[in-house]
């Protein structure tokens, strides 16, 4: 049998009635017979019968396909719905909503740094050259941080122009020099705006042990970025360590 060639369900009963069939051929010169008459009765009902199971099955077996062809498709929209709940959709990084999550996830297990950025100026973006360039600088913000961030981080976008990146189980000591290579990155990147300036962006950043909540580490962060901004913007500024208190 040719390897392609599914195997035969019925092969037994094909055969039986094979058998069956060459007996009543034999006695074929006994015509009043009634054994004869019963055995004809029951190769007619037995093939009826083949043929209708081997349909049955043949649907059944496209049933099965196109069953499982459906399933296939609605697992990839539960994956595409699932994906575009947590992700923005200009820059594909977390959204607020997921970044709110993971943030508190991780709180619940150990601590972690949390960096909040802003990008400087940015309203002078859109109403100097539009939207479309606007987008281009978020785009290539976004950019910058994916190329520094270590893999262990969470990039996210929790307003227009604001960012966060979430490094769990990091203190200052190791999330500092991070922020900084971040606000490197944006200043020194080439965004080709029209006029020829550049983009830079000002920096909070948080510490919070186990036990903490998005809330704190995110008022904390937010607050230093204040600072950082009413200092010149284009820095870094760490929240006050004696502030890093859990939630209650």
């Amino acid at each position: 049998m040719d390897a392609a060639t599914p195997p035969d369900l019925f092969e037994a009963e094909n055969q039986a009635l094979l058998v069956a069939r060459s007996a009543y051929q034999r006695h074929a010169g006994l015509e009043e017979a009634p054994c004869r008459q019963a055995l004809g009765d029951l190769l007619v009902a037995y093939e009826r019968l083949l043929r209708e199971t081997r349909r049955l099955v043949r649907r059944s077996d496209r049933a099965e396909l196109d069953m499982n062809q459906l399933n296939l498709r609605l697992q990839d929209l539960a994956a595409q719905l699932e994906y575009r709940a947590n992700h923005d959709p200009l820059t594909g990084v977390l959204n607020r909503a997921a970044i709110i999550e993971r943030v508190n996830q991780q709180l619940r297990s150990g601590g972690l740094a949390l960096i909040v950025l802003d990008i400087d100026h940015f309203k002078r973006i859109n109403d100097s050259f539009g939207h479309p360039m606007g987008d281009r600088v978020i785009l290539g913000v976004v950019a910058c941080l994916q190329a520094v961030v270590p893999p262990t981080a969470q990039v996210g976008r929790v307003g227009g122009e604001e960012f966060t990146v979430v490094l769990p189980g990091q203190g200052h000591d190791t999330a500092m020099p991070v922020a900084e290579a971040l606000r490197e990155a944006i200043e020194s990147h080439r965004f080709d705006l029209p006029d020829g300036s550049g983009i830079t962006a000002s920096f909070g950043l948080s510490c919070l042990a186990q036990g903490g909540t998005f809330d704190n580490a995110y008022g904390l962060a937010d607050e230093a970025l204040y600072v950082a901004k009413r200092g010149g913007r284009n820095r870094v500024s760490l929240a006050p360590c004696s502030r890093h208190l859990p939630a209650a």
